[in-house]
């Protein structure tokens, strides 16, 4: 598994992981209650998403519209956590880091963030778990509970991913792979708009990572 420590500016960095094409969802592969319950949602994120791309007004009333404007907003939140999803499973890793950087600086830099997603992820979790048990009364009400569905999902996956950094602290055996292509992304945020997505894609088809460049204007603009 390779993880990518990505600058974001001088002095900060985010964590990035993409799986390998056509690899299902991590949801998707839990067995049991969470994986069925993560298969359903995912289908529903599909149809959403479908829609999306081929322009298509959601049909319906406007419950129905603002319920998939909420599945969108999900799938964004659960390519997030796939990072943490995937280190569940792992016993080594590779980190992925600027040229430029010690391997030291690096391990501690992952350390300290994974203490922090565990931390948000256990905020989180609890109020979650709070929305969930609010929400069982609109099972009541004809139809899908989309807002059942919201809570319960986003309950597994604030659980999944505090597993992982559980994991990633204290089970994974990280190493370091100096990477020159990410250390050029440092200077980027003080580029023009369109010279900065030009480099970012140019980066991110030199590495074979086809979401590098969304995730990258996405994590930009937060920390701007």
């Amino acid at each position: 598994m390779e993880v990518y420590v990505v600058p974001i500016g001088q002095d900060q960095y985010e964590l990035y992981f993409e799986p390998s094409t056509g690899a299902e969802s991590e949801a998707e592969q839990v067995g049991g209650f969470i994986g069925r319950l993560g298969a359903r949602f995912a289908e529903m994120i599909r149809a959403a998403e479908s829609r999306r791309l081929d322009k298509q007004p959601a049909p319906g009333s406007w419950v129905t519209r603002l319920q998939e404007r909420s599945l969108g907003w999900v799938a964004q939140r659960i390519s997030e956590q796939r990072l943490l999803w995937s280190l569940r499973r792992q016993t080594a890793a590779s980190a992925v880091h600027p040229q430029d950087m010690a391997f030291e600086h690096v391990l501690t830099l992952i350390r300290r963030t994974l203490r922090r997603d565990f931390e948000r992820h256990r905020l989180w979790l609890v109020i979650d778990t709070a929305g969930l048990i609010a929400s069982g009364p609109l099972a009541l009400v004809p139809g899908p509970n989309v807002l059942a569905y919201f809570f319960a999902f986003r309950v597994c996956g604030h659980w999944l991913s505090m597993r992982g950094a559980t994991r990633g602290l204290h089970r994974v055996a990280w190493s370091g792979r100096p990477c020159s292509s990410l250390t050029e992304l440092r200077a980027l945020p003080s580029l023009a708009p369109a010279e900065r997505e030009a480099r970012i894609r140019d980066v991110a088809d030199r590495l074979r990572l086809q979401h590098l460049a969304t995730f990258f204007a996405r994590v930009a603009v937060r920390h701007a």
